[in-house]
């Protein structure tokens, strides 16, 4: 859904009615742009609580900043910004907090996250241990990309946001992005490459 100057904002009824305190137009975005959100921070993040928690934060900034959007990008790239930024500050406390996340904690989130057990596989343990070890392969790797490597990964090969809507959400230019993405790649190949060997 990227910025086009000529098309106007497809949100831009919802944001005017949530800014005169319609909660249910706000309500209307969360379920709008909040599935995405969810993978958006949950990749960045690899832990289940920390990314609901993330997420309500997030909605009641957006819900609070709502009068100082101006409308300049679309409601949807406004609250990208406010999640990757969010997720970014939480990420470099829990670093500081705690040295990152263990790969028990990372473990555990995987196995219990109902979106990323594929239940086809469960009559068959030979697959889903497989999966399984390939989904904790994928995290490890992911886990040991900066977070802004991690950020530009998990935007555009997780959710397939294209390179504009990416470097508008970052504010940094596209071929930065391409230059991020580049490196990042090289970097989860070499990390994988065992696995597929």
């Amino acid at each position: 859904m990227p910025d086009d100057p000529l098309q106007p904002d497809p949100d831009e009824d919802l944001v005017a009615r949530a800014r005169t305190g319609d909660t249910r137009a706000f309500d209307a975005l969360i379920l709008k742009y909040g599935e995405k959100l969810y993978g958006l921070v949950y990749n960045m993040t690899s832990h289940k609580e920390d990314t609901y928690d993330l997420l309500q934060e997030i909605f009641a900034k957006a819900y609070h900043s709502l009068p100082k959007f101006r409308g300049h990008s679309s409601f949807y790239t406004w609250i990208y910004q406010i999640a990757v930024n969010m997720t970014l500050n939480f990420l470099k406390k829990r670093k500081r907090r705690s040295g990152g996340m263990s790969l028990n904690e990372m473990d555990s989130a995987v196995q219990m996250d109902p979106a990323l057990v594929d239940s086809s596989h469960m009559a068959n343990p030979e697959k889903q241990s497989k999966l399984h070890e390939l989904q904790k392969r994928l995290n490890e790797a992911m886990l040991s990309l900066s977070e802004a490597h991690r950020t530009v990964v998990t935007m555009f090969d997780v959710q397939g946001i294209p390179h504009a809507e990416i470097a508008k959400v970052l504010k940094i230019s596209e071929g930065t992005v391409r230059s991020r993405l580049h490196y990042a790649h090289l970097q989860l190949q070499s990390k994988l490459q065992d696995y597929w060997e």
